[in-house]
């Protein structure tokens, strides 16, 4: 989805179309998610709302409605199943399809990519954008090559040409800090990255030198699952404005654990390690765990145990985010299979 949050706002809310929005924020928040108003100023997700205000004084922020954009999201999934089973949701606004043997028979995956694109703006308003190709690494790289509102199709005789010339930072899983180190090693496209040897990339980069060595050679094995495990369930809040007495934390922790308890129940999920997060005004981050025998049953119980790591905390800060997770979860491993992609491709778009 293109700036998903941010968009439901400026859908919902029509006095914020066309203009710089930010979901989260204000002075003491972190942006969630900006517009593409916002964006042409720098603003960024996750960059903190004082320097986002800095950036643009005119920005507009709203407060995030997670219960809205999720309502949204599962319209979405909803057209996603309508064409496959194999979706693998990354996040509310992400996911990854494998449509080798689609519902609908249809034989072109641009096509079917440009079907669901506008199903979800005839049925939510929002656009989307598609990257199309013959595994989840080129996919995800190509999704965001003509975004907003576009798709784009890295063909399979297309691949290594493509790789070579791709700017090292649009590389899915490589970071800035991550990139300076590769241009300190005179790495800036996939042309450079292709030079090195897997032993040379092992040494500088540990394990992901190997995923580096196969990605810029068009190779990527991993399969879309469409039941992945999940791992942990968590509920984090950031707030507009600092908490600074136990009072008001103890208020927090209490609606979160019970925000927590409802989240399992729907799911059935139970889990025996809860970890509180705490992240203070200047950013610093403080986590807990506390792990027991038997499973926790309730909000109460999240309720207690939070209080008691808080009580652990090293600082005396005022705190802008607050959250539980719960892990060691009762979820069980299924069993995924593996099929060979062979999609009909059109000419890439």
């Amino acid at each position: 989805m293109d700036a998903f949050y941010a968009s439901v706002e400026q859908h919902d809310r029509p006095e914020l179309r066309g203009k710089p929005v930010c979901v989260g924020g204000g002075k003491y928040g972190v942006v969630a998610a900006a517009s593409y108003e916002a964006r042409k100023f720098g603003i960024r997700s996750a960059m903190p709302g004082k320097i986002a205000l800095e950036k643009c004084p005119q920005l507009l922020v709203v407060k995030p409605r997670f219960q809205r954009y999720k309502e949204i999201s599962l319209q979405i999934r909803n057209i996603f199943y309508q064409y496959t089973d194999l979706v693998e949701p990354l996040s509310l606004d992400e996911a990854y399809l494998d449509v080798t043997e689609n519902k609908m028979k249809i034989e072109s995956a641009n096509q079917i990519a440009r079907d669901i694109r506008r199903k979800i703006f005839e049925q939510t308003g929002l656009t989307a954008s598609a990257g199309i190709s013959v595994n989840k690494f080129l996919a995800k790289v190509a999704s965001d090559y003509n975004k907003p509102n576009g798709q784009k199709t890295i063909h399979p005789t297309q691949i290594i040409q493509f790789m070579e010339e791709l700017p090292i930072e649009k590389f899915y899983g490589i970071g800035k800090v991550t990139a300076n180190r590769m241009h300190e090693l005179h790495i800036f496209n996939g042309a450079d990255l292709k030079k090195k040897s897997i032993e040379e990339l092992t040494h500088h980069f540990g394990k992901s030198g190997g995923y580096y060595y196969q990605v810029v050679r068009g190779i990527h094995h991993s399969e879309v699952k469409p039941h992945r495990i999940q791992k942990s369930v968590a509920v984090e809040e950031t707030y507009f404005e600092n908490l600074v007495d136990d009072e008001a934390v103890a208020q927090q922790l209490l609606s979160i654990s019970e925000d927590l308890e409802n989240r399992l129940r729907q799911k059935d999920i139970k889990g025996k390690s809860l970890t509180l997060k705490i992240k203070y005004q200047d950013f610093s981050m403080f986590t807990r765990s506390r792990t027991q025998e038997i499973y926790y049953e309730n909000a109460q119980e999240f309720y207690k145990t939070a209080q008691q790591l808080w009580e652990l905390r090293p600082y005396n800060k005022p705190v802008r985010l607050l959250g539980l997770s719960l892990s060691n979860l009762n979820t069980a491993e299924t069993k995924q299979v593996s099929v060979q992609l062979k999609i009909p491709f059109e000419e890439y778009e």
